[in-house]
């Protein structure tokens, strides 16, 4: 995924835990964020609620990606459950083609204002 990213000429980084994933988000405040739900440490849901809930972070464009049925279906219902508080999340089920991830990428983009790349 990072490759396939990179090769659009997008900046990407890469977190691995989930426990500092919050405080690096604030500090840079991304143009999008990409995020797995399944996390070593912690889950993606708690990381997702803290990014939506801090007013730094809050319109940070969201793509989260799971292959588990039921975190899917509990993020799914928790974006249609308070789409005022879940703006720009966009769910993706694994597996997904990659041209589905650079696609969401570019609309989210064009939608929140920023840059393609």
């Amino acid at each position: 995924m990072r490759r396939v990213l990179e090769d659009e000429e997008y900046l990407v980084s890469i977190l691995q835990e989930g426990k500092d994933a919050f405080a690096t988000v604030k500090s840079m405040v991304p143009d999008l964020l990409i995020l797995d739900l399944k996390l070593g440490d912690m889950s993606g849901q708690d990381v997702l609620k803290q990014v939506k809930g801090d007013p730094t972070t809050a319109d940070v464009p969201v793509i989260v990606y799971t292959a588990a049925v039921l975190e899917a279906e509990e993020v799914s219902h928790l974006i249609e459950s308070e789409p005022q508080f879940y703006t720009a999340v966009h769910l993706l089920r694994k597996p997904f083609e990659l041209t589905a991830l650079l696609d969401k990428v570019e609309e989210l983009l064009d939608t929140s204002g920023h840059s393609s790349h």
